[in-house]
């Protein structure tokens, strides 16, 4: 078909034409005769026609499907997790080590020695180690920790820690190793009469599985304790998102551990900056809650009764929810009409709604405060004052209070004055968990509590809708059994709005305190003004009424003093 088309253009050009002559068989050619006729534009070449695209059946679909394992989809899609780039790869590398260093040495009852060490390998290549004194990991549980995604045992358990989902340190190794293609190094001692063990491990994204490359037996300086090494593609660099910043900030949340620095290259304290401990005393220890009947959605309470080992669903609201008592159960079976001796397996799904309906209708006593652990008023102005130079320090800790069934506590802490840039916004240090938040500022709900909150009012400039313009540091921290993340990537607050009152409650009461600072700076400093005044003037009225009476000079020196001990006794009664 294409060659005929060619071909009738060709004709075309020269003049000639397809003809049919009677009598003849169609087909034949006859040649035209010859005259001169205008040159025709070509006409542009016509497409190809496609072939029509082949239909694939049910059972072709079918057969290319495939499960995905976690692993493999957050190694596609690792900004979930914090890796979007290499400098923020680093400082959450760092960030993930930290966490579970913290979290280990506090549930064995140690008090936290904690060493961050980072080596520029290559322009864009370091080795990240950290390494704590913590209760160290048992042999057969080390590959699984760091070798594998979504493994942990915080998850399922409703008590305050800084992780939860058994994603972090692991995803760390796992950019290494697509980045560098170097496996996570981990050495790890459980006792001083046990031999330590170092692991080299790398995941395989494909089973979200470790595969173990190496497992022998070392000597190590550690009674016990875990050192993890990870070398990967990232960049080190200062300001607010630096490691530097992120280890100045947890060290505030964190009174009670130490932790030492090494960065890439010496810097303005030296090759090692020490954060010193303010206290010697652990957090209290928290406390593992059941869930709250308030914040359990009908399919979670389906589940439950489901799993429960009641024999009855009175016996089921009883054991396995907090805060409901035998009462309590009768009070909410009877508002469902359901039969309190119902096993709980036989329950429908109508009778299901009408318990969960119920629930919400009952009043049950919030939940217990046991499973969180604030840091406390006086250890946050303690650590305060150690990290920063202020004129005036305030603190504040909320009574706890429950979002869907969650309890949370809200501390806010505050420096003004002192060494701090008066021209530009006040600084905001966030935190969940005594774990810093480094990104996302802008879609946190502590940034709404801050900016939502009026300063002007306590004696602040304050732009509207902006944060307060000052001498201002502001550190507001939430502690609760499960803080909700904007992401997986922990480093925004939801926007509840029970959660953003207790912030700004908070920050009010600091508010009031810096205000009252403030006042009084201002009268002080009127006052002493007027007094430069009087002292400038109490001269040139001593000579008046020289020359008025016609005193000598003695008798003059004597009327400046007694006008300025009146003076003094009026300033200080």
């Amino acid at each position: 078909m294409a060659d005929q088309e060619e071909f009738a253009f060709g004709a075309a050009r020269a003049g000639g034409e397809f003809v049919k002559k009677s009598g003849s068989k169609a087909g034949h050619k006859k040649k035209a005769p010859a005259r001169k006729t205008p040159k025709k534009k070509a006409q542009a070449k016509k497409p190809r026609a496609k072939a029509p695209r082949a239909r694939q059946t049910a059972q072709d679909l079918a057969g290319g499907a495939r499960d995905i394992s976690v692993s493999e989809f957050f190694a596609k899609n690792r900004h979930l997790l914090g890796f979007d780039n290499p400098s923020k790869a680093l400082l959450t590398t760092v960030k993930e080590g930290v966490d579970n260093s913290l979290d280990a040495c506090e549930e064995a009852g140690i008090v936290p020695e904690i060493r961050v060490e980072i080596q520029q390998k290559d322009e864009n290549r370091f080795r990240i180690a950290i390494e704590d004194n913590g209760p160290g990991i048992v042999r057969e549980q080390a590959p699984k920790i760091f070798g594998r995604l979504l493994y942990g045992s915080k998850f399922h358990r409703l008590r305050q820690s800084r992780g939860q989902q058994g994603i972090g340190i692991s995803a760390a190794g796992m950019y290494g190793l697509l980045t560098t293609g170097k496996p996570i190094e981990v050495i790890t001692r459980t006792g001083k009469k046990k031999k330590a063990h170092h692991f080299a491990l790398v995941m395989d994204t494909r089973s979200n599985e470790p595969r173990v490359k190496k497992d022998a037996e070392v000597d190590w300086h550690r009674d016990h304790g875990t050192r993890v090494e990870i070398e990967l593609e990232g960049n080190y660099r200062g300001g607010q998102h630096s490691v530097d910043n992120y280890i100045r900030q947890i060290s505030l949340a964190n009174p009670h551990a130490e932790i030492t620095f090494q960065p890439p290259k010496a810097e303005a304290y030296g090759a090692e900056h020490v954060f010193p401990r303010v206290t010697n005393e652990l957090p209290p220890e928290t406390e593992e809650i059941k869930p709250h009947p308030y914040g359990v959605e009908l399919g979670v309470m389906m589940q439950m009764f489901r799993d429960t080992k009641s024999r009855n669903v009175r016996g089921c609201l009883t054991a396995d929810f907090s805060r409901v008592s035998g009462r309590i159960a009768d009070e909410i079976l009877k508002t469902a009409k359901v039969a309190p001796s119902r096993r709980p397996r036989e329950i429908t799904r109508e009778e299901a709604e009408k318990i969960h309906k119920a629930v919400q209708k009952t009043k049950i006593m919030a939940p217990s405060a046991d499973c969180i652990a604030p840091i406390g008023e006086e250890l946050i102005e303690k650590a305060l004052r150690a990290e920063v130079k202020a004129d005036f320090y305030a603190s504040a800790t909320r009574k706890p209070t429950v979002y869907r069934g969650n309890p949370f506590m809200i501390e806010v802490g505050l420096a003004y004055g002192g060494d701090l840039s008066g021209d530009d916004s006040a600084t905001v240090y966030r935190y969940a968990n005594r774990v810093p938040l480094q990104y996302q500022q802008g879609a946190c709900a502590v940034t709404k509590a801050v900016t939502g909150t009026d300063w002007r009012g306590y004696q602040m400039q304050q732009p509207r809708g902006a944060l307060p313009v000052g001498p201002m540091l502001i550190m507001v921290h939430i502690a609760s059994v499960w803080v909700p993340f904007t992401s997986e990537s922990k480093e925004a607050i939801a926007h509840y709005p029970e959660i953003i009152k207790e912030m700004r409650l908070g920050l009010q009461e600091c508010g009031r305190q810096v205000a009252i600072y403030i006042r009084r700076q201002k009268r002080a400093a009127d006052e002493e003004k007027k007094r430069a005044y009087i002292v400038k003037y109490i001269p040139q009225l001593a000579i008046g009424v020289q020359n008025i009476l016609e005193l000598d000079d003695k008798q003059r020196d004597k009327i400046v003093a007694n006008l300025s001990d009146v003076l003094e006794r009026s300033r200080n009664p």
